[in-house]
Order: structure tokens, then sequence, then C-alpha cells
């Protein structure tokens, strides 16, 4: 019997699969181009292959609950730079700002290989419900700063976004993005009275 490194069976799965994850995480980083192969996710986890088909049927298998497991942390990531700001403004402003580091830190286009690795329509539809939480956010806060036209503004702000995201990923100065992009969006917030910083 294997040997349990967790106080629970439960727990040491938990702990595996997300040792797994991670490594898996790393091999796409370094190679966006390729499905990792299990082999090689194992080994970097300090793992059998066999090991992991305990967690994983397939390679696809494996791409999904990569997916699954990267919204969830961008998500996160976002929503704690935003809570940390004062003003539904500032929101805005740290929205923009937390999804930039997050692609300078390459977890945009993991996530990008990730969707072109594993096409279908359920990936699909998961992705799209994926993407819509991670909006939610800055939905709620142009809400509160009395926004006319909520839908529009906030695809306005992500065409920013995107645009931003593309230079990153193209090599440029990720601090000059970050302050271009602020500058661009800041003197709209301040506009409707919020965000002095």
């Amino acid at each position: 019997m294997p040997r349990i490194n967790a106080p629970t069976v439960g727990e040491h799965r938990a702990a595996q699969q997300r040792a797994l994850l991670d490594a898996a995480r790393a091999v796409l980083s370094e190679d966006a181009t390729e499905v990792p192969q299990f082999g090689e996710v194992a080994a970097r986890a300090g793992l059998a292959r066999s090991s992991m088909y305990q967690y994983f049927k397939s390679r696809q298998h494996l791409l999904e609950a990569l997916i699954e497991d990267s919204f969830p942390r961008w998500s996160a990531r976002v929503s704690e730079a935003m809570s940390d700001a004062d003003t539904p403004g500032c929101r805005v402003l740290a929205y923009i700002d937390a999804n930039l580091v997050l692609v300078a830190e390459g977890e945009h286009a993991i996530a990008t290989a990730l969707a072109q690795l594993a096409p279908g329509p359920e990936l699909d539809a998961k992705s799209r419900a994926m993407h819509d939480d991670l909006i939610t956010p800055l939905v709620e806060a142009l809400t509160a700063l009395g926004v006319e036209d909520v839908p529009a503004t906030a695809d306005l702000i992500n065409a920013v976004l995107h645009a931003a995201t593309r230079q990153i990923e193209r090599g440029e100065d990720v601090e000059n993005v970050r302050r271009t992009t602020a500058a661009l969006i800041r003197p709209y917030v301040k506009q409707l009275g919020e965000c002095s910083t």
C-alpha cells in the first residue's frame, strides 16, 4: 500500500492531485503547444506515471481539470485585489491591474493554450460560464458607480484590457503597459467622482 503523507486518505489524495495539477501547469507554461505527457507530469510531481491514472482518466481529463482549476484561481486573485480597493472606481482600476499582473505571470497564456488544446462544446460552454464569472466583479463596480450602460462599458473596458494583454504577451514592458492602461481608464472613473489614486 502506498505511503500516506497526510492525516487522512482524502487529504493525501487532494495533495497528490494538487501536486499533479501544479506539475502539469509548469509543463504547459514551458511548452503551450503540446498536451502535457503523463510521464513528464508525474515525474515533475515526484510520482510514478501509473499514479496519474488514479487521478485523471486521460490527458483530455487532465486538461479539463486544469481549466476548472485555472479560472477560480484567476477569479480569486482579481476579486481579492478589488476587495482591497476603497471605492467602486478604484475597484475598476484594480480589476484591470490584477488581470494584467496575472497575464504578466503567464496565466493567460496557460488559459489560452488550454482552450486550444482541449476544444469541444462542453469545454467551450464551461469556459464561457467561467469568463462570465470573471467579469461579474467589474459589472458590480460599474453598477455601484452609477454607469448608465453597464454591459457596453464593461465590454469597452475589457477591450482595452485585451489590447493591453496582447502587448504584454508580445513582450512589451509590463509596468509601462499597466501605467498606460490605468491612464486610459482613470479619467473615466474620476469623471464619475471616484478614485483619486
